[in-house]
């Protein structure tokens, strides 16, 4: 009777782990093919020719929420977004618009996106006095935004 030769596991366990490898960087790959990063730049105005700028943004608190309007202005400027004022509105609002300020809505589109403000909801206001592309006026509605999910 002859012994059967085992063959060794190490090879099977090496491939294995090399496919689990595989199967998440392409799931990576899928996920930021469909969920891009939102940059916070926008081409130049013709000044300069491709020349980059930071959008600007000014955020209202008209939630009755304190520190909601702190706590978005960290939130965008840890992505980059230039916030230049905060404020608050003795007015209530239900719902959390962000307000298109130079006729730039791409800019104010990027702000929702981030914020996760619903893309129904960016609203053309524009107001060439206050020098930002984008206004958030923050809502009673804060528990939707992924922001304020904690």
């Amino acid at each position: 009777m002859t012994a059967k030769r085992r063959r060794p596991l190490w090879p099977w366990v090496l491939i294995g782990l090399l496919g689990l490898v595989v199967i998440v960087l392409l799931g990576s790959f899928v996920w930021r093919l469909f969920n891009p990063p939102v940059t916070p730049f926008v081409e130049g105005d013709g000044n300069g020719a491709g020349q980059r700028q930071v959008i600007q943004v000014n955020i209202v608190n008209a939630s009755r929420v304190d520190g909601a309007a702190q706590r978005a202005m960290a939130f965008l400027r840890e992505r980059g977004f230039d916030v230049v004022e905060i404020s608050s509105d003795p007015a209530t609002a239900q719902r959390s618009p962000d307000l298109d300020r130079l006729g730039d809505r791409l800019s104010a589109e990027k702000v929702a996106s981030v914020l996760g403000i619903a893309d129904t909801l960016v609203v053309s206001d524009i107001d060439s006095m206050m020098f930002v592309r984008a206004s958030v006026v923050l809502g009673t509605d804060l528990e939707s935004l992924p922001l304020f999910n904690d």
